[in-house]
């Protein structure tokens, strides 16, 4: 049976307020959490964007059991490689390795702030693969050194290792990316509850990997309640296409989402106070192949999510 998980959103939350979500959500019963890696939220309306790498050392420090990783981080424009292999390495010996290092191709949003180019998406699952190379390497131990097409590094060495090497999960939406995933990575990442994803993982060498799926929900008083929040906090959610991957700032996400309407909000973000429905949506993504299904709470009604979730949805899962 599946594992169910808990959504970390770092562009809605305060630090000390993600740590203490990790916390509750042990607590609730969630088994792993995913936390998002932005340097900018979608919206202005989300209004945070805390360094994931300092929020993480507080949440190993301040859980005992939740594997954590991150959901996900692009380690290819704005931050080199090597630096993530550095970090995740630091987050794998603080938390005991129940750390995981989820990566992807990134966004727009976050990459361009250095005035870096942004490439094209073969170009971005080229440097992605490449960046994968370097950081697995660094992880050997000892001096290394790498002079690749898109990456170099000399003489570096991470001294500081975790006792066994951290999980590479990779992040895809489409064919060639579960492709990649699958012939590369340690588990699959993504939002799609697409059962033809998986099996093309499958296909590349992903039979017997973990397979993670992000579900987004709005837990309030009632459900128009839900909808009204979901599409004032997280109207991205109504947006299709490659629009998230292009885009490069949240005003630019604003002017896309004007003509997402509540309506389209309700499609895409599950709003029901009825846990039956909670659980169908989580089990659809089971059915579909993935074997750990992490849930996102838009807003600030963290708690109620999480007491939801505790008393009436995560019991059913655990008692099959």
């Amino acid at each position: 049976m599946g594992q169910v998980g808990f959504g970390i959103s770092s562009e809605e939350h305060r630090p000390d307020a993600l740590v203490q979500q990790a916390v509750m959500a042990e607590q609730a019963g969630f088994t792993f959490a995913l936390i998002s890696d932005h340097f900018h939220p979608w919206v202005d309306a989300q209004g945070q964007s805390p360094f994931v790498w300092s929020v993480l050392g507080a949440i190993a420090q301040s859980t005992e059991r939740l594997q954590i990783g991150t959901g996900v981080t692009c380690p290819t424009v704005r931050i080199h490689p090597a630096i993530v292999a550095q970090a995740a390495a630091t987050i794998g010996a603080m938390s005991g390795n129940r750390f995981f290092l989820g990566v992807g191709t990134g966004e727009n949003l976050n990459e361009h702030i250095l005035g870096d180019r942004w490439p094209e998406v073969a170009i971005r699952r080229e440097m992605l693969e490449e960046a994968i190379e370097v950081i697995r390497l660094l992880w050997q131990g000892g001096p290394q050194s790498h002079h690749g097409k898109h990456y170099t590094v000399e003489n570096a060495q991470i001294y500081t290792l975790p006792d066994q090497p951290v999980p590479i999960h990779v992040a895809a939406s489409g064919p060639q990316a579960a492709e990649m995933a699958g012939r590369i990575g340690d588990g699959l990442i993504s939002t799609d509850a697409d059962s033809e994803l998986v099996q093309t993982f499958y296909g590349a060498g992903g039979e017997g990997k973990p397979r993670f799926i992000q579900l987004t929900c709005c837990l309030a008083e009632d459900e128009a309640t839900g909808r009204k929040t979901a599409l004032e906090i997280w109207p991205n959610a109504g947006l299709s296409g490659e629009l998230s991957q292009e885009l490069p700032t949240p005003a630019h996400f604003q002017q896309a989402s004007q003509n997402v309407t509540e309506e389209i909000i309700g499609q895409a973000v599950n709003c029901s106070t009825d846990p039956a429905q909670h659980i169908a949506q989580i089990q659809e993504a089971f059915d579909a192949g993935f074997d750990h299904v992490y849930v996102h709470q838009v807003g600030h009604e963290q708690q109620r999510m999480i007491d939801f979730y505790r008393d009436r949805v995560l019991p059913h899962f655990a008692n099959r």
